[in-house]
């Protein structure tokens, strides 16, 4: 493949169309994943009302990979998900299941009609207008949001790039025009490193046929340098960045940043929503919840019901300072759980 070197991948100096029509992937499942889709079908309807592709719910069917139905079955939140303009999509677990949930966005991917798609996490909030997001979906990308979680470097064992080298070098890929140069050597950041919270791209196909290809070879057959390596639960994103590297994408440019900004939010609890995330999109959240019908589904999730609906939540939220946040994640979670307000 040619060389693509790592500031052109970072700058987005053109931008692509706005307004483009495409579909939206998520993954519903019985308990909590069936209040977040709610918020995330309620928060698309009230911030898209025009939307023009579909929301599809992507829904795990029994089989041999689940002990139990993993399948929504609460009638009341599908007929109000339905009502919101979600689609049901059933999908059977080939690889994984029960024992690697986070394989479902994987698998699910291929059962989508042949479209360009935005895969989001169930647990996003869709605070602003999708169509003033450039997407390129030619080029695919994925969220920055994230924390240098994957690899753990061992004393005296490989680091960053002996690791990383190792997966490009098992796909046959430019693992130098992956880079981020304007990074330190054996700095987390300087490696291709997602959030699998959203992706995009033109074939869903395509996407998924590949990702699943990567993510079970690396499970089956990891290189020598991943020997000490955990993958669970990680796999989807040590898997995310060489599919999107492969296909010619890489780092988002400006053109996306409405996503985990003013424009999708995820907030992968509402704790920490409370805690971290600006006014707007905290209106978003509690307007989502406002209506009748949304309220009487989601008044059954405990979160919801002691964050937005008692409220608790403008407590927790009063606790800290969102333009002096402490830099760490970890440090907001135990002050919320300190002072009672830590709901998942």
């Amino acid at each position: 493949m040619s060389k693509v070197t790592a500031p052109a991948q970072a700058s987005g100096t053109i931008p692509a169309p706005a307004g483009q029509k495409f579909n939206i992937l998520a993954v519903v499942q019985a308990g909590r994943l069936q209040y977040e889709a709610v918020l995330l079908a309620a928060s698309l309807r009230q911030s898209n009302p025009d939307f023009a592709g579909k929301l599809y719910l992507a829904e795990p069917q029994p089989g041999p990979r689940w002990s139990g139905d993993p399948r929504l079955t609460d009638q009341t939140t599908r007929d109000l998900l339905a009502h919101l303009g979600a689609e049901f999509l059933p999908f059977d677990n080939q690889v994984f299941g029960e024992h690697y949930p986070y394989g479902n966005k994987i698998e699910a991917l291929t059962a989508l009609p042949d479209e360009p798609f935005l895969f989001l996490d169930t647990d996003t909030l869709i605070c602003g207008d999708l169509g003033s997001v450039g997407f390129d979906f030619t080029r695919p990308s994925a969220s920055m949001r994230r924390e240098g979680t994957w690899p753990e470097i061992e004393l005296y064992g490989p680091g960053y790039g002996e690791i990383w080298k190792s997966l490009y070098d098992r796909f046959g890929l430019d693992y130098e025009s992956s880079l981020d140069l304007s990074q330190p050597d054996e700095y987390w950041k300087r490696y291709l490193y997602f959030n699998a919270g959203w992706f995009f791209h033109e074939s869903p196909r395509a996407f998924g046929e590949r990702y699943l290809s990567y993510a079970r070879e690396i499970r089956n057959n990891r290189p020598s340098a991943l020997e000490c390596q955990v993958l669970d639960p990680w796999l989807d994103q040590v898997a995310l960045p060489l599919v999107i590297h492969s296909f010619g994408g890489g780092r988002p440019g400006p053109e996306l940043a409405g996503l985990d900004a003013d424009v999708t939010c995820h907030y992968r609890s509402l704790s920490l929503l409370y805690a971290r995330e600006s006014d707007a999109v905290v209106a978003a959240l509690e307007a989502a919840c406002a209506p009748n019908a949304v309220k009487r589904v989601l008044k059954e999730h405990e979160p919801i019901k002691r964050l937005v609906y008692q409220p608790k939540g403008a407590k927790a939220r009063a606790l800290f300072d969102r333009n002096d946040l402490p830099r760490r994640e970890q440090v907001i979670r135990n002050m919320l759980k300190k002072e009672g307000y830590w709901f998942r």
